[in-house]
């Protein structure tokens, strides 16, 4: 969805986490078992969350513990781990196809508020382990979020393989897998190489 928006008063107009850490939770984060289609969560809409609340905390540690043991793993959202909620983890640090990256990080009840140049690339999912397929994205985004732990709003400013990623993981947070994005059956593919 392409749209434009300025920043609200209570979003911080940089672009970028203004010194957010995994290390800011100050809680440590356990691994979860990643849920698979058909799992219902994975088509539900998750729902809104309070960003400073202890559960919320628990849970974007929780989502960054387990993407960080799950090789390849670039973003893991809380739908993936079993609960309804609109928070997700994004780390795309290394990848080669990385251009902009921010490190590690969490946010809440994210949302687009402008994405263009778009472009088909192929996806994966952890949730959906044998299949990729090509889908069409912004390859320039920008999002408006809230970080866990501090409740402070950011507008995140990204572009390449980081959009993408974000992109992904916010459809995770609204219901949808990589598979309502693509073209049709053609553009699905047996994968071939597990990480």
């Amino acid at each position: 969805m392409t749209g434009v928006g300025q920043p609200g008063p209570e979003i911080e107009a940089y672009a970028g986490l203004g010194g957010w850490t995994p290390e800011s939770l100050a809680v440590p984060g356990e691994v979860r078992p990643v849920v698979s289609a058909p799992e219902q969560v994975l088509s539900r809409a998750g729902g809104e969350v309070d960003p400073t609340a202890a559960e919320t905390v628990r849970l974007a540690a929780d989502l960054i513990a387990t993407m960080r043991v799950s090789p390849g793993c670039v973003g893991l959202a809380a739908p993936q781990v079993g609960v309804g909620a609109q928070v997700f983890a994004v780390d795309v640090t290394g990848h080669p196809k990385a251009l902009t990256v921010h490190g590690t990080f969490v946010l809440c009840n994210a949302r687009v508020v402008e994405a263009s140049r778009w472009k088909v690339a192929r996806e994966g999912c952890m949730s959906v382990p044998d299949l990729t397929g090509d889908v069409k994205r912004a390859s320039r985004l920008v999002v408006e979020g809230v970080l866990p732990g501090t409740g402070r709003s950011v507008r995140l400013v990204t572009d390449g393989f980081e959009a993408r990623a974000l992109q992904h993981e916010i459809d995770h947070c609204a219901g949808l897998l990589f598979l309502d994005r693509v073209a049709g059956a053609h553009a699905i593919y047996q994968r071939k190489v597990y990480l």
